[in-house]
């Protein structure tokens, strides 16, 4: 399998694994649609890690299949393409990217589908599409944009430049650079605190931030409020609300 998901103490890990750079041909590309979606569904899932391995997340799509695609077939699968970085993007749990070494094209646009991203101090990220005559079309045009503001996306796009860890971390594309040797490790502590969290309450938390800013402000603080007086209706809510009035902040435990 190119792509692997294993759960183990609420956080599953999906694994790129197709030596010896990730590239996300189409069945991988595939593979990883089936997995966020089981990642979505699984109750023993409650947090997830994206990782491609030590040496390298994803070095892109695999252009050698792309080069014999025409027009005709690439509209056929760019809507396939679109749909498994989507599916990752919409699990509706906590979701980190450990990024180590090259994480350009599809790579990147993969690690823009994470609510947090962790890179090693010597990852590189990009998008590179401009220098074969493309565009992003994983989602790169529109997650970066929204990430780092249009003007850096426009740069980073436009130039088709690899950006260095610690200029990933100071326009905001990664969230954390750490050791090479620490950063699934990192991840994983990320992904398993939350884990721990009141898992309906993170996935309103998820989804009215992620919806809300697809929308104007109105729409958005409806779907907040929402979300927030449908939250009372849970045993997490009575559960944390009861531990704070009896035993103080922060020692709720959540099934």
């Amino acid at each position: 399998m190119t792509v692997t998901l294993e759960a183990s103490d609420g956080v599953g890990t999906i694994r790129l694994d197709r030596p010896p750079m990730n590239a996300l041909d189409v069945a991988t590309q595939d593979r990883l649609r089936e997995l966020a979606e089981e990642a979505t569904r699984r109750d023993d899932v409650r947090a997830v890690v994206l990782y491609g391995g030590e040496k390298v997340f994803a070095a892109g799509a695999d252009i050698k299949e792309m080069q014999a695609m025409d027009h005709t077939a690439m509209v056929v699968r760019s809507k396939a393409l679109q749909d498994a970085f989507t599916a990752v993007a919409r699990i509706p749990k906590p979701v980190v990217a450990a990024v180590t070494g090259y994480a350009l094209g599809g790579g990147c646009e993969l690690a823009l589908c994470a609510d947090f991203r962790i890179a090693a101090d010597n990852a590189k990220l990009g998008q590179p599409e401009i220098l074969l005559g493309l565009i992003p079309g994983a989602g790169g045009t529109q997650r970066l944009a929204r990430l780092v503001g249009p003007s850096r996306a426009k740069d980073l796009i436009f130039t088709g430049r690899h950006v260095k860890a610690e200029e990933a971390l100071t326009i905001g594309l990664v969230d954390r650079v750490v050791p090479a040797a620490e950063v699934y490790e990192q991840a994983r502590a990320w992904a398993a605190a939350l884990a721990k969290g009141p898992a309906l309450a993170l996935r309103a938390a998820k989804e009215s931030i992620d919806a809300g800013l697809e929308t104007d402000i109105d729409t958005g603080l409806t779907i907040e409020r929402n979300w927030f007086a449908g939250l009372f209706a849970t045993e997490d809510r009575e559960r944390g609300m009861r531990s704070f009035v009896e035993e103080g902040p922060g020692k709720a435990v959540f099934l």
